[in-house]
């Protein structure tokens, strides 16, 4: 494996590790007897800002362990239920709800959704030698980072959204945006992308204004921008952007001059901004990674018959296959041997969508390129995919959240 997700193991350490879990943690898949059951666990936002966005991720992440012991569980195994963890837009909170999953001896960690939430906890999870998978971290910060090699992400990094959602704004005919962004990971980082690939597509980027993601108070940045009186204006942020889009609306800025992406891909956004009339944001636009999988939604919706949005929940539903079938690849639950299958499974030579059919043909000795829900997932070597599908949303006939198109970007 390439530099940054070499674990340094020499190939006689390696050898001895695959022993040592044959006897223990690993097993020959022929009745799971010898074999510890992999054991998940998630750290996904259950309240905070982004709340939203937990349902569907969970309902994904209990869909794939669902199907996986239909299946017969992993190497003979069946999966025990999915330990929780809730990220709550709090570092502090994350770390816990971290610490507590290590001590019940997880395999796996699913999540967190937020990057900043990630990088509050992140090194807990790799130096205790326990793989983490997000579908939802898009920090380019990410990518990078020295995790050890056991931080993955069936997500896009924000340098692919960028573009995107900078094409986007393009198309629909501006030539000057402002651009305002939370000041952390996730906000500098897609705002970065965005400026540049604006720039690129010949737009003029008028303003960049950063705010703390605690922020209650928006008039400075808001009269700022006005000023610059932007055809377009960019926002980056979460829930807290629900004021920002109130402060413009009253600045005389229509909703169809505002863009966003997955943090405020919300289907309640318009009755957040204003619950009287939530049809004030019909126009508002915004790109978020996504794919046109009306089957697979039916599918999350029988998990939670309450879900009112999907995002992120193909991915995260793939985060836990990659981890299961590294799991029967490597022939152990042990996510020290099992880490060094995870590329090698969307990579291989048959290609396989489900988790039956994938672990049939590790058995009859074959390699598998997993085609994941959210799309093809060939990991590179800083754990990141290389080619993402995108959902273009927008607000339309009172409010409704739409998805309007799909797109796809990467190598």
């Amino acid at each position: 494996m390439p530099a940054k997700k070499a674990l340094g193991l020499t190939s006689m350490t390696a050898a001895l590790v695959m022993g040592l879990a044959a006897c223990s943690g690993g097993g020959s898949g022929d009745g799971g007897s010898d074999v510890e059951p992999l054991q998940f666990g998630y750290i996904l936002p259950e309240t905070g800002p982004l709340a939203y966005l937990g349902p569907p991720q969970i309902a994904g992440a209990k869909f794939a362990i669902q199907e996986i012991n239909e299946a017969g569980g992993v190497l003979g195994a069946e999966l025990p239920d999915i330990l929780s963890g809730d990220e709550a837009g709090d570092g502090a909170i994350a770390a816990d709800a971290a610490d507590r999953l290590l001590n019940q001896n997880v395999h796996a960690i699913l999540g967190a959704a937020s990057s900043g939430m990630t990088m509050s906890f992140i090194d807990r999870v790799t130096q205790a030698e326990v793989v983490q998978c997000s579908g939802a971290n898009t920090a380019p910060t990410l990518s990078d980072y020295d995790d050890g090699g056991y931080f993955w992400r069936t997500a896009p990094s924000d340098l692919l959204t960028g573009p995107v959602l900078a094409n986007e704004i393009v198309a629909d005919g501006a030539s000057s945006v402002a651009v305002i962004y939370r000041a952390d990971d996730y906000g500098q980082g897609l705002a970065e992308a965005t400026a540049t690939a604006l720039e690129e597509a010949g737009a003029e980027v008028v303003a960049q204004e950063s705010y703390e993601p605690q922020a209650t108070n928006f008039s400075s940045i808001v009269q700022s921008v006005s000023g610059e009186e932007p055809d377009a204006i960019a926002l980056i942020s979460f829930d807290e952007g629900v004021q920002l889009i109130t402060n413009f609306v009253e600045n005389g800025f229509g909703a169809d001059q505002m863009y966003s992406a997955d943090g405020m891909a919300n289907s309640e956004l318009g009755s957040m901004v204003d619950t009287g009339d939530p049809g004030i944001i019909d126009g508002f636009k915004g790109a978020t990674p996504g794919v046109d999988n009306q089957a697979f939604n039916e599918k999350l919706a029988e998990m939670d018959s309450s879900l009112k949005d999907y995002v992120y929940g193909p991915q995260i539903y793939d985060c836990a296959m990659v981890v299961a079938l590294a799991a029967e690849a490597a022939e152990s639950t042990d996510p020290a041997v099992f880490v060094e299958q995870m590329a090698a499974v969307t990579t291989g030579e048959t290609s396989c969508s489900t988790f039956a059919e994938c672990r049939d043909i590790l058995a009859d000795g074959g390699t598998i390129d997993f085609q994941g829900q959210s799309g093809p997932l060939d990991f590179d070597e800083n754990g990141d995919i290389t080619v993402a599908s995108y959902q273009i949303y927008g607000f339309e006939d009172g409010g409704e959240f739409k998805a309007l198109s799909y797109t796809e970007a990467g190598a």
